[in-house]
């Protein structure tokens, strides 16, 4: 049995852990721009992206709130409270747990709030223990803190452990609605976060979003097939299969991370050499990567389905290049990198083996994204 608690590690230094969120809150600023600029190129469409972005909220909206809980890491607050755990090893990113843990204290921010003083009046009491006993208030900051992180996590739109498909419309022909569904997990054997996007065509007689019955036997479903190591091809065959009357016409999955940086993580080959060399300021350690892979259907058969039905069954087209397809249960896999300019430099001048298929969106040092040969 895998140890998942192995590659993990607590920032337990003030310091290192508001610059380990400060860091993630440049990157998951750039995720929409990359994005955006996958849009003009067409590989999204401009619905695409509006979802693919509120998913990206949603995890800006995580990190702000574990940074507030997070805030005083490190700082005697007069009982333990322990750190920031991350993977440090495999992705970069926060472990699982933390989300886990976070989700459970949503349930009972509002009560939390309820009991505990205002954000006013513990500004109050922290200016009158400066000016009056003339100490630092770090209790008193401990509990603001704590206040931020409820406040935070009462607003919601966070991205969960689980986030359940929804369903966009995208346009009707004839008898069949066309349905773009999106949802997202947070991978806990990887510690990554995965977004999927379905193109569906529903033939049955109600629309799908208001089907009593078939909505959330698709919802349940999704779910439980939003699993790393299955292939898109397993996912959509089975969904394809399990439902006579939705019909996938393109799946695609998208993993973002790991996370490198030079001061954070553990991993090795050339992306954390390149960081090695281009260390310097914190703005510029970090590169994240981002994988997309696409399932699109081909064509649609026919099969009989009792004794007098049919039903269509799609044949998904896999990549042809080296029968990778049937690995990968793919039709295609693209890999990139985001990453600043300085480290781009750097990876651009030692020009190491396996990157010249990868794409790179270099972030300049006015925030603007730009996709890079």
């Amino acid at each position: 049995m895998t140890d998942l608690q192995r590659d993990h590690v607590g920032l337990t230094d003030t310091h290192a852990s508001r610059r380990y969120f400060r860091t993630f809150e440049a990157i998951t600023g750039h995720l929409a721009p990359v994005a955006a600029v996958m849009e003009v190129e067409g590989r999204f469409t401009a619905t695409e992206v509006e979802l693919l972005a509120r998913h990206m909220q949603a995890l800006t909206y995580t990190f702000r709130a574990l940074s507030m809980k997070y805030l005083m890491a490190g700082r005697d607050t007069g009982r333990f409270f322990g750190s920031l755990t991350i993977d440090d090893h495999e992705s970069g990113f926060p472990a699982a747990q933390e989300l886990l843990v976070m989700m459970n204290d949503a349930q009972q921010a509002e009560r939390h709030l309820r009991d505990m003083p205002s954000e006013a009046e513990l500004k109050k009491q922290m200016l009158d223990r400066i000016i009056g006993a003339q100490e630092i208030p770090t209790k008193l900051q401990f509990a603001l803190s704590q206040r931020l992180y409820y406040q935070e996590l009462a607003r919601g739109s966070l991205f969960c452990p689980r986030n359940d498909p929804e369903a966009q419309w995208l346009e009707t022909v004839g008898d069949r609605r066309r349905y773009l569904l999106h949802w997202s997990v947070y991978d806990s054997q990887v510690n990554l976060p995965v977004l999927y996007l379905m193109e569906v065509e529903d033939t049955g007689r109600t629309a799908l979003p208001k089907d009593e019955r078939r909505w959330p036997e698709a919802q349940a479903h999704l779910m439980a097939q939003s699993l790393g190591g299955l292939k898109l091809l397993t996912i959509a065959r089975g969904f394809d299969e399990d439902f006579d009357d939705l019909h996938p016409k393109r799946l695609r999955r998208i993993h973002i991370g790991p996370m490198y940086s030079h001061g954070y993580t553990r991993q090795s080959g050339p992306i954390s050499e390149v960081l090695a060399e281009a260390a310097g300021a914190d703005a510029d350690d970090w590169a994240l990567a981002w994988t997309m892979e696409d399932l699109v259907s081909e064509s649609v058969r026919t099969e009989r389905a009792g004794w007098f039905g049919t039903v269509e069954r799609e044949t998904f087209a896999l990549d042809p290049f080296s029968g990778r397809g049937a690995d990968t249960g793919t039709s295609a896999t693209e890999r990139a990198i985001i990453l600043p300019t300085r480290p781009y430099q750097v990876l651009a001048e030692k020009r190491p083996p396996g990157f010249e298929s990868v794409r790179k969106f270099v972030v300049g040092r006015d925030g603007r994204v730009m996709s890079v040969a």
